[in-house]
């Protein structure tokens, strides 16, 4: 693991919130709660390099067009100051949290979020973040797979990373049967190092 870190190299842990990671939470991902020891070694592993760590945190309000309950797909879920929004309790937070959705924004990419009416997107400060420190390789994991670990990727490559996704360390949501095949396949065309 130590051997992806060095020089310009950064780590980006997804959404590893209770509402995803613990089976009580409202739109758990089936076996959250098992990447967790494995990122807090990746988290080491990072820091013991020197490389900086991120970490993104879905922070919505009580109504949003991203529930169900406001015309959106999802349950509600990472409500801001709820318990299910918060950290799951055994990881390792060590950086810089990018807080997406505060305003009810959809935000699947960690880099950005987009008005679920008007499609208007804009950026967050993790892209600002990482060209301040000179990062060219961006390593990726947490919850979920098919979704925000997804979209963080392919928005890191779209703007020139390089990017590593230790699949042992994200787990699937897999709202339609085959979204975790259709995401690693669409990751590895977008030049997304899986391994």
């Amino acid at each position: 693991m130590t051997a992806r870190y060095g020089p310009r190299v950064a780590l980006l842990v997804v959404d590893v919130q209770n509402d995803f990671a613990d089976p009580a939470g409202s739109l758990y991902v089936t076996g959250g709660e098992e990447v967790v020891a494995g990122i807090n070694a990746e988290i080491a592993a990072a820091r013991a390099a020197g490389a900086p760590v991120f970490y993104s945190q879905d922070w919505h309000p009580a109504r949003t067009p991203h529930f169900v309950t406001d015309g959106g797909v999802w349950p509600p879920h990472c409500v801001a100051g709820t318990s299910g929004a918060e950290f799951h309790p055994e990881l390792t937070v060590a950086g810089e949290v990018i807080r997406k959705g505060v305003d009810g924004a959809d935000g699947y990419s960690a880099f950005s979020v987009r008005d679920p009416r008007s499609g208007d997107q804009r950026s967050t400060l993790l892209g600002q973040r990482l060209a301040e420190q000179e990062v060219t390789t961006l390593v990726v994991v947490g919850l979920a797979g098919d979704h925000c670990v997804r979209e963080s990727a392919l928005e890191a490559r779209g703007l020139g990373l390089t990017v590593l996704l230790p699949l042992e360390l994200t787990r699937f949501v897999n709202l339609r049967p085959g979204d975790d095949q259709r995401s690693v396949t669409a990751m590895r065309a977008a030049g997304v190092l899986l391994d």
